[in-house]
């Protein structure tokens, strides 16, 4: 491709991906108020964003057997068509159970859409401008916490809680449309494939996720994501409840709150990226999880009332995002190149699994002090009540905290033995570009 129409389709992916994020994110600091609408239970707010992760996570897996077998842009078009359905159909919900059946059908076809967006940049960027290609795309979860976030906070404040999900249905409608018109047809894999097995040297794909799994490296690499993915979000779901139920802050200013956490993220992921390349992953994931461990002893366990909620809520983004980077940064080098794809692949499923078991498990153990009663949803502010259990919850987030960067520890050793003994950098990280379909 021509750089001009290799950016332009990188910009297309981006958008995609954005729209994708988006769908996710919006969900969560949305519960109180369809909570409140549809009268469930703050406590159980845990499982509607549970439904998605879970569902993303085995049609993750799934789409790992099948997605290859399809023309990239046909699979993409299908897969955001299907969002939308899903996310529209969030928006028709009457009740709890309508709501969790609309998130997993959204969630079985935005956990694949993000493979194969992800897919379509490998296959079409060279290796030597790929990382610059995927920081671009990634930069798609920044943009959704900046602007996405409280964008869909404010729709559902000026209408209602409906409002969003239409408003995000729309947006997957038109990035279906741009994939389908605007993403060439990509079918060199399947192109390549096939001459592998005419050839007979093609190992099957049982063979080589076994070969994957086996390695120590990989076990402790997954482990640590799988602890980190659950300490997160047995917390994260819940946040927009605390902070209006309990801390009391109105609901009017929750969309300006994830703004300010997104932009604190956005201008912090750099400096951190930095950080981890100076000092290594093991340090700075530790010295984010004891932060981390000195904001939410205050705000969640005892919850002192005199702390600014604004305050809190930023240090907690930021102190999430200084575990994250360190967590991303070391997975990307434990597999080789020709084994990336794969291995991002089930990390990913990992990732939703354990997000989707700790939000199951947050709502099993929070209750509510009191009933929403029949209050009005409207626009203006409307009572939460305070969520009971907080506490238990923060101290499982806290020991998890605690065990992620030692078992990075452990990762980043190895990762460090590989790369003495080779004496250098492994060779198929230096990879030449090749010609489509090759």
């Amino acid at each position: 491709m021509s750089p001009s129409s290799e950016r332009r389709l990188v910009a297309i992916i981006a958008f995609v991906q954005f729209v994708n994020i988006l769908d996710f994110m919006m969900v969560m600091p949305l519960g109180p108020d369809f909570a409140c609408s549809l009268h469930i239970p703050v406590s159980q707010l845990g499982i509607i964003g549970g439904s998605y992760t879970a569902a993303a996570a085995i049609a993750g897996f799934a789409g790992g057997w099948v997605l290859d077998r399809f023309d990239r842009r046909t699979a993409l078009t299908f897969l955001l068509a299907g969002l939308a359905v899903g996310t529209v159909a969030g928006g028709f919900a009457t009740g709890l159970g309508g709501l969790v059946l609309a998130r997993v059908i959204a969630g079985a076809f935005g956990g694949p859409a993000t493979a194969v967006a992800m897919a379509i940049v490998s296959d079409v960027v060279p290796a030597e401008r790929r990382g610059q290609a995927l920081g671009t795309v990634m930069m798609a979860f920044a943009v959704a916490s900046v602007l996405g976030v409280p964008a869909g906070l404010e729709l559902a404040r000026l209408g209602s809680w409906h409002t969003p999900f239409f408003a995000v249905g729309a947006l997957c409608l038109l990035a279906a449309g741009a994939a389908w018109r605007l993403v060439p047809s990509l079918r060199g894999h399947i192109d390549a494939l096939e001459a592998r097995r005419a050839r007979g040297d093609s190992p099957s794909v049982l063979s080589e996720f076994s070969a994957l799994l086996r390695r120590s490296t990989t076990q402790r690499m997954f482990a640590a994501t799988a602890i980190a993915s659950f300490g997160i979000f047995i917390l994260v779901p819940n946040l927009a409840a605390f902070t209006q139920g309990n801390l009391h802050y109105p609901r009017r200013q929750l969309g300006l709150l994830y703004l300010m956490g997104g932009v604190a993220s956005f201008v912090t992921l750099r400096p951190f990226g930095r950080l981890v390349d100076k000092h290594g992953s093991f340090k700075v994931a530790l010295a984010g999880s004891l932060l981390s461990v000195a904001v939410i002893i205050p705000s969640f366990v005892f919850t002192i009332p005199w702390l600014p909620v604004p305050l809190i809520f930023l240090a907690f983004m930021v102190c999430n995002g200084l575990r994250n980077v360190s967590l991303q940064t070391l997975s990307t080098k434990v597999p080789t190149a020709t084994e990336r794809a794969r291995f991002m692949s089930l990390g990913s499923m990992i990732t939703h699994a354990f997000s989707a078991l700790g939000a199951m498990a947050s709502s099993r153990m929070l209750g509510v002090a009191g009933e929403m009663g029949d209050v009005s949803c409207g626009n203006r502010d409307h009572p939460v009540p305070s969520l009971v259990g907080i506490d238990r919850v923060a101290m499982v987030s806290i020991v998890t905290m605690l065990i992620v960067p030692w078992l990075l520890r452990l990762v980043e050793r190895d990762v460090l033995a590989a790369e003495a003994a080779s004496g250098a950098p492994k060779p198929e990280d230096k990879l030449a570009p090749v010609a489509h379909g090759e």
